[in-house]
């Protein structure tokens, strides 16, 4: 993984659902959480969205909110 891909991850928008226009950083744990449970989906927003749950499960939020455009 190259720093832009967390950059680009950070940044992302919601692009469906109850959290639709929300950034993945900004998504509920609850959220990521029900989403490891049931599988994320397939393709770049599953990938960004499996980062985005490591990153709030190892407590790596605070440190990244920097990084949000």
């Amino acid at each position: 993984m190259e720093n832009k891909d967390l950059i680009e991850a950070i940044n992302q928008l919601m692009p469906y659902g109850k959290y639709k226009g929300r950034q993945l950083l900004d998504l509920p744990e609850p959220y990521l959480v029900w989403y490891h449970g049931k599988g994320f989906p397939a393709g770049k927003l599953g990938a960004q969205l499996a980062l985005i749950y490591e990153v709030k499960l190892n407590g790596l939020e605070g440190m990244l909110r920097r990084f949000q455009q």
